[in-house]
């Protein structure tokens, strides 16, 4: 059988490193690659397998309208998953006597992240303007990840995932900006679709040498004004609030010649319906960014593969209305102004409502994740973390 080759993209390494702050050893480096798909995209777009994403829905009218569609195809009765009580053979959803907490998360035995290299991914830096770097359109996630990653925080994971050891979470050194085009090859427009997204990252792994598998994982980040779909009616798209439904989402495909691939997408989300509360330690722009990114990156941790109709990993599968909620989505907590009930006829401003914490000497506003342990949402691992 004669196989698909298809030329290499240009690669260029800046020369300069991004600047870091004195408590990081290893400096960042920008590595810059222009793709152009037009040639890959009918091969990509039928070989591409097994790809599925879980949405952090936006606080927008579309978005709260997905969610209650979502909770009314809920399959009812005592655990709601698709093998009854005990599914996945995993006992930690259940209390003492068997007292069901219902907002624990239950294992559906499939692959969780023990360890991993995260890789962050620009699409298209804008040059000019008030977002016209990586700092100034997202703030810092490197530094954030590193963070992250050495604080104890990240330990909330631990037993989800079975592993205990510190600066398993760490980024990659080498920070990718890719040129993309603005047309999709995709949809024929400006829109994106998530085909768009696996192209990025397909290329970024294979033109850079960097690895997939459930040891890596890529965050791919649009910029300002740029919307991105997963469906028809299912879009980033603040310009559009009819099908304005997710701020962000974590996803999973198995790529021709790569395999298993981890990525997350992060639209901007300083905008109406992902920004977190004002007046965070620092400002809406980068703690939205974070927030989001926060959410995304354990989200993968505990529930990486979310392809077909029932996602493997951790989540909860209760009919109680949280059903199909992972991790993060449990503790994505809101801040209403003005409270409802809105005054007739006004929409009520909707922010997300994070905690502000320390992360390796460090504050961040970012949401708390949902610890079966201590049986709510929580910062850290707990009392008993060694």
């Amino acid at each position: 059988m004669r196989s698909l080759r298809f030329p290499r993209l240009p690669l260029t390494v800046a020369a300069a490193f991004l600047a870091c702050s004195a408590a990081h050893a290893q400096q960042e480096r920008v590595l810059k690659l222009t793709v152009n798909p037009s040639g890959f995209a009918p091969y990509l777009a039928s070989h591409a397998k097994n790809s599925g994403a879980h949405l952090m829905q936006a606080n927008t009218p579309a978005g709260w309208a997905a969610k209650r569609r979502s909770r009314l195809s809920t399959p009812m009765g005592p655990m709601a998953g698709p093998g009854g009580p005990g599914f996945g053979g995993d006992s930690s959803g259940w209390g003492v006597h068997g007292t069901r907490y219902p907002g624990d998360l239950q294992y559906h035995g499939g692959q969780v992240v023990q360890s991993a290299k995260e890789v962050l991914i620009f699409v298209n830096t804008p040059t000019s303007g008030s977002c016209n770097s990586i700092a100034t359109c997202w703030g810092h996630p490197h530094q954030f990840l590193s963070d992250l990653g050495s604080s104890r925080f990240i330990h909330v994971v631990d037993q989800y995932v079975h592993a205990h050891d510190g600066d398993r979470y760490r980024p990659s050194r080498d920070i990718i900006e890719v040129s993309y085009p603005s047309t999709s090859p995709y949809t024929g427009t400006t829109t994106y679709s998530d085909l768009d997204m696996q192209t990025i990252v397909y290329y970024a792994v294979t033109e850079l040498g960097l690895p997939s598998g459930y040891h890596a994982i890529y965050d791919v980040f649009l910029p300002p004004g740029q919307d991105e779909c997963t469906g028809a009616t299912s879009c980033y798209s603040p310009d559009d609030p009819g099908t304005f439904v997710f701020c962000a989402y974590h996803g999973t495909a198995v790529l021709p010649g790569v395999g298993d691939t981890l990525y997350t997408v992060e639209p901007f989300q300083n905008v109406g319906g992902c920004s977190v509360r004002p007046q965070t330690p620092n400002g809406p722009l980068v703690d939205s960014t974070n927030n989001v990114l926060s959410h995304e990156t354990i989200e993968t941790i505990t529930d990486p593969n979310v392809a077909g109709y029932w996602p493997t990993g951790w989540w909860n599968e209760l009919a109680n209305g949280l059903f199909g909620q992972e991790i993060g989505d449990e503790c994505s907590f809101l801040q209403w102004n003005p409270a409802p009930p809105a005054t007739p006829g006004t929409s009520p401003t909707v922010y997300f409502d994070p905690s502000t914490v320390n992360l390796n000497g460090h504050w961040y506003a970012i949401q708390p994740e949902y610890s079966n342990s201590q049986h709510g949402c929580a910062t850290s691992p707990g009392d008993g973390f060694q």
